[in-house]
Parts: C-alpha cells; structure tokens; sequence
C-alpha cells in the first residue's frame, strides 16, 4: 500500500483552514441575510443552491444536497480531509460537518469505491470511510458561512462552489471518465484518504488501555 512521508505528516502539519466564502454574489449574500422563521430561512437556501448552482435539493429543515446527479461525496474524518486538500483542484468544493469533511467527487464515484479499496489493498480493513451516491444526500452547508458557524458545528464549506462555474471539471474522477481541467484522479485521492484514515485507526488502537483478564 503506497503511502509518502509527506502524506503521513499533513494531519499535524495542515490543520483544516477556516470556512472561505464563495466569491462575491448577491444571490448568495440574499440567502445568508434572510431574517424571519427558519422556514423561510431554509427556502432561501434551497434557492440559492437551487437558482445559483443547478444543484438539486430536498427540502429541510436541514435542506439537503442530493448526491449521484451532479456529484458524489465522500465523507471522511478531518484529518483524512485535511491530508486531502493538498491533492485537490482548488475550484473542488469541500464541506466541513461537526469533525466530517465532505469531498465532492465526480458522480458515480460512490459505486466504485469498493473496487478501489480492493484495487488498493485496503479492502479487507475497516476504514472510517463512506461514500455518499445516487439516492443520498448531505446537509446544505449555508452559501456564505457565519464566521463562528464551525464551532457550532453547522456545516460550513472550507472550499465553496462558485456560481456561474461548472462543479464538474474540478471533481476527481476515474480517469477513463474523462475529469476535465486540472482534477486529480479518484483513485490518488482514494489511496490519501484511506491512508490517513488507517493512521486514525492505528492511533486510536494503540492509545487504548491494555485489558487484562
């Protein structure tokens, strides 16, 4: 299983940056701004990412992003996220939910991450690690976060979508797909992930108290 003395040390080295807002828009300011009960707050956001992005939503509350259409997710712990920036285009939108990060991948990717792990070798170890595809969702992160929204543990994004540009070219994806751009592709940002989160699992073993029978 490949892994690199760079990709080991990110997790200490790179903490997580602090949720950026997307680049200026009045749709997504008229969305953050809305006053008035949370109904009406929630349809505001569904609208933005509705009107502004073409993303599909389910209504809230919380609204929620539907994934397998535009994009898949892969959900992962936060130090397996912060390990995965540095691979990333940085147009590729990242959520940070509580202590999960979300990746938007190329949709589809869901389906083929169990054939990745094996291709991998990491099929047979318990990885805390998930993919989010077609008849899935996620918790719609507000369009422009509030600055103290991540200590409360709303989802927020670290990397936002930006209106007027299509998701898809950023998202890693298998390479016979195609990806456009600069993306990375699926199975390297896999490989990161799965590695960070097999180091989790090691810590959290080894830091666990002896039994003694």
């Amino acid at each position: 299983m490949a892994s690199t003395a760079a990709t080991a040390s990110l997790s200490a080295a790179l903490p997580l940056p602090l949720p950026r807002r997307p680049l200026p828009d009045e749709g997504a300011a008229g969305a953050a701004d809305t006053a008035g009960p949370a109904g009406s707050a929630d349809e505001a956001v569904r609208r933005w990412y509705e009107d502004e992005l073409g993303w599909a939503t389910a209504a809230g509350p919380p609204v929620r992003l539907l994934t397998g259409l535009r994009f898949d997710v892969l959900d992962v712990p936060r130090a397996a996220g912060a390990a995965a920036l540095r691979r990333l285009d940085p147009a590729c939108p990242v959520a940070l939910h509580g202590d999960r990060v979300r990746l938007l991948v190329a949709a589809g990717a869901a389906e083929e991450l169990p054939g990745l792990l094996e291709w991998l070798e990491w099929g047979s170890l318990p990885l805390d690690l998930r993919a989010l595809g077609a008849g899935g969702g996620i918790t719609a992160p507000l369009p422009v976060p509030a600055p103290a929204a991540g200590a409360q543990g709303a989802a927020v994004w670290l990397r936002p979508p930006v209106p007027g540009r299509e998701v898809e070219s950023s998202l890693p994806a298998v390479p016979a797909w195609g990806g456009g751009g600069g993306a990375p592709g699926l199975v390297r940002l896999v490989e990161t992930v799965a590695t960070e989160c097999h180091r989790i699992r090691l810590r959290r073993t080894a830091a666990q108290p002896l039994a003694f029978s």
